[in-house]
């Protein structure tokens, strides 16, 4: 009976703890106050895996919120940043002449403020006698129009005269017509008034980014491992003195063809020359498509000299996009980017969609930018294995 039976185990007895110096505890209470740490959890743990998705979602939908209720704001700051890019290489240059940065900065700011306060102090006037013009001459070419053959002739088919006669009878008698005018001139004033803080946020952005360029370019590299920060520099440099090239480059592009535009419509009397000129050189600013948009506009607007000047001037101008497209922009854009046709297309129409006005400007920079890392990084390592 006290042979122990098959397969049994001892018990285990209750024991206390051994008896430890004061002195050892006190020491072990310093080392560890709040005991010892326990086994981390796994990451392979359900409970770790759930938490952590369920954190990265949240801080998804959060991000989400912020961007979708401050469009405008990272707009704002998008076009602030492009516009320091643009004038970062001439604060540099004036750099690598023994110039303080901020003498660099100011001397640049003001270089630009004057000659855009000669250029507009110069076209503003004549801006405002050419629309003055333009209103006075609107109710003669109506009167024009409504005595002239043609529209006597749809007049007597389709009772035109008639017909636009009772639909101001019932917009003057619609009070709610009435007022969703005055609401959209109120609105119009709206806008106005918010495109012009807009500028002013940009404006001022910018003078920050352009000050505050090498320390957030400093700040920026620190977050790349130590190893790859050399690496990750040289791309950043090369990426945004491209973008800086390319637009001090489609400044000059876009100068050169408002200025080529003013003195062909001058010399051949198109009328509301300098303003054609200011909307020539406006959409010059987008490339590929706006120096055409800009060609069919003025030819439009030419065919109220004569069908004869249009022609002439659409012929004018289109030549010089096309000397402009193989001599000017390769010699000025020798620097910025280098992007192929199709691309450059593709991501002026999807740039376009995306951000409207700034995002096509910002649109072939960016394809570059993205080409140079793929090529850089992708490319490379695919190449090393």
């Amino acid at each position: 009976m006290r042979a122990p039976l098959p397969g049994a185990q001892p018990r285990i007895r209750f024991e206390m703890p051994p008896v430890q110096d004061e002195e050892a505890e006190a020491e072990a209470d310093a080392a560890a106050p709040f005991g010892e740490p326990g086994p981390r959890m796994s990451s392979k743990h359900p409970l770790y895996i759930g938490f952590m998705g369920t954190v990265g979602v949240g801080i998804a939908l959060g991000l989400y919120y912020i961007a979708s209720h401050t469009t405008q704001l990272l707009l704002w700051i998008l076009a602030a940043l492009f516009i320091s890019l643009g004038l970062d290489p001439v604060v540099r240059w004036l750099e690598a002449r023994r110039v303080p940065r901020a003498v660099g900065i100011a001397a640049t700011i003001l270089s630009l403020l004057a000659v855009l306060g000669a250029f507009f102090g110069t076209l503003i006037p004549t801006m405002v006698d050419q629309v003055s013009q333009l209103v006075d001459d609107v109710p003669r070419w109506i009167e024009d129009f409504v005595a002239s053959d043609f529209y006597r002739s749809i007049d007597e088919q389709f009772g035109i005269k008639e017909r636009v006669t009772e639909e101001l009878q019932k917009l003057g008698e619609n009070s709610a017509a009435v007022t969703n005018v005055f609401g959209g001139v109120l609105g119009f004033g709206t806008t106005v008034a918010n495109s012009l803080f807009g500028v002013l946020v940009v404006v001022v952005l910018s003078l920050y980014f352009l000050s505050a360029l090498p320390a957030m370019k400093a700040w920026a590299y620190r977050l790349a491992p130590r190893s790859r920060r050399a690496r990750v520099e040289a791309l950043s440099e090369e990426i945004t003195g491209s973008v800086g090239n390319y637009v001090i480059g489609q400044v000059c592009v876009a100068a050169l063809n408002a200025t080529y535009a003013f003195i062909v419509m001058g010399l051949l009397g198109v009328p509301f020359a300098a303003l054609l000129a200011f909307v020539v050189g406006f959409l010059a600013f987008i490339p590929l498509v706006g120096g055409v948009v800009a060609g069919v506009l003025i030819s439009v607007i030419a065919l109220t000299a004569g069908w004869q000047t249009a022609a002439a001037l659409a012929i004018a101008y289109f030549a010089y996009l096309q000397f402009e497209a193989y001599f000017v922009s390769p010699r000025i854009m020798q620097k910025a980017v280098a992007v192929p046709g199709p691309v450059a297309v593709i991501s002026v129409i999807a740039g376009g969609s995306l951000l409207g006005v700034l995002g096509a400007l910002i649109a072939i920079p960016t394809a570059a930018a993205v080409m140079l890392l793929i090529r850089e990084v992708f490319i490379a390592r695919q190449d090393r294995h």
